[in-house]
């Protein structure tokens, strides 16, 4: 018999059950369906991660304090300590030749940001440079941004995010605008494109940047780490500052006193410096580059760690796909034990299927048909039957997983590999399973198949 003809016999045989035939198909489908579901849904998560740790950029580093030297015998973590100034920055900007750009910043929360009679708390205040914008390669949608001049004049000027605008100023321009923080009076210059949510959930609009000087000077203050502080309280200043004898209670401000004394370098700190390096293939350059400077600078031996961390976007993503990657296959070997089910049932209803059709085979035998025709027969019916469940599997499945999207509006990304590789899958399983009935059928004598009542 040829392939079509074997075909043709073949869904002959299926018609006569239809019942039975979509009950036993019923594991198949179940199980591609869940197969479908499950990697649109993990390929929709893993690229919404991988976009947004490409939105910060695939070559960008995060220098952030930590890890200080003590003498206390303990190790502080990420931020305890305050261990980068502005001048580190520059040497960055200036003697790092795998750098392309850099940018200081600052950051505080919980700030009242109050416009008229409306106030509101951006989830975050931002104290950076310029160049931020430019390592998160994020746009001015309206305004514009601040300068550097800015930066070194601490000018109180703003940019304002997407979510601010719509709570505070009902989706109307605040450009120009007057708004104050934490009491201080900051002018609105530019409007941020919206980045909506981040991969942990954060509302990336709601955020309020400033030049970073300004933020620390005026919102944020010095912190307490291994800087100092040079804002005094009663209990340290001098005692003597009351005593009448010769100290003027407000004296007469000299002209350099806010240039000299406001910022000076020795005093300041950032709480982290963002580097982009020159390109992907230079990260782990740049990121050599930056840790011999900074040891360098802050005067570390061989012997002792470093008092900073640098972390890549790279690093971040890696840790992230391998998580969603084991994910993704425990969900996979899930969905894998419902189409072992599946063939389980299409074996038994293939075997059940022999035994009511033995006089069948018998016959076929008596007029010449070959070992090899029944073996292909059966083969055929149960790949039939596989393949039918696997495509109405991958249809349920896609539409499981646009309902998800939907409903809960969760990423889901479909994948034409994926629906290949769920038809060959559904194929062999009809081959695995569906060989021991065939080639029992194949295995009949003739004779004693025409004698079975």
């Amino acid at each position: 018999m040829s392939l079509f003809n074997t075909v043709q016999v073949a869904v002959k045989a299926l018609l006569r059950n239809p019942t039975r035939a979509l009950l036993t198909t019923l594991g198949i489908v179940i199980g591609i369906a869940a197969v479908i579901t499950m990697m649109e849904i993990g390929n929709g998560s893993s690229s919404s991660i991988r976009k947004s740790i490409e939105e910060m950029g695939v070559n960008t580093l995060v220098i952030i304090p930590g890890m200080p030297r003590n003498h206390g015998g303990v190790r502080q973590a990420m931020g305890t300590a305050m261990s980068l100034t502005p001048d580190d920055y520059n040497a960055i900007v200036r003697d790092c030749v795998n750098i392309s750009c850099a940018a200081p910043i600052v950051s505080g929360s919980g700030m009242q940001f109050i416009y008229g009679g409306i106030n509101w708390t951006p989830q975050q205040v931002l104290g950076t440079s310029p160049e931020y914008l430019t390592i998160r390669d994020w746009k001015v949608a309206d305004g514009r941004c601040f300068s550097q001049a800015e930066v070194d004049s601490r000018a109180r000027v703003c940019l304002v995010g997407k979510t601010i605008v719509d709570n505070v100023f009902n989706g109307e321009s605040p450009i120009d605008s007057t708004v104050r923080i934490m009491g201080v009076s900051f002018q609105i210059i530019g409007v941020l494109e919206s980045k909506g949510a981040s991969m942990m959930g954060r509302d990336e609009d709601d955020i309020v940047i400033a030049p970073w000087s300004t933020v620390r000077l005026r919102l944020t203050g010095l912190k307490t780490g291994t800087a100092t502080n040079t804002t005094s309280t009663p209990s340290t200043l001098p005692s003597d500052l009351y005593s009448g004898e010769g100290v003027a209670f407000y004296p007469e401000q000299a002209e350099n006193l806010e240039t000299d004394t406001l910022l000076i370098p020795k005093f300041t700190q950032i709480d982290q410096i963002m580097v982009m390096a020159a390109s992907a293939d230079k990260v782990d350059a740049a990121t050599e580059e930056v840790t011999q400077l900074l040891r360098e600078r802050h005067g570390l031996t061989e012997d002792e760690e470093s008092d900073f961390w640098i972390r890549n976007s790279a690093e971040f993503m890696s840790m992230l796909s391998s998580t969603t990657t084991v994910m993704a296959n425990l969900l996979l070997v899930v969905a894998l034990i419902s189409l072992v089910v599946g063939g389980v049932g299409i074996m038994n209803i293939m075997l059940v299927s022999v035994t009511e059709r033995t006089r069948e085979i018998g016959l076929r035998m008596a007029v010449g048909a070959r070992s090899r025709d029944i073996l292909k027969q059966f083969l055929v019916e149960s790949v039939m039957l596989c393949l039918v469940g696997g495509i109405v599997g991958i249809l349920l499945g896609h539409g499981a997983a646009a309902l998800v999207h939907s409903q809960l509006g969760w990423p889901v990304e479909s994948s034409t590999v994926v629906v290949a590789l769920a038809c060959i899958v559904s194929a062999m399983v009809g081959i695995v399973f569906g060989f021991y009935p065939a080639w029992k059928a194949s295995k009949l004598d003739p004779i004693e198949a025409l004698r079975y009542e």
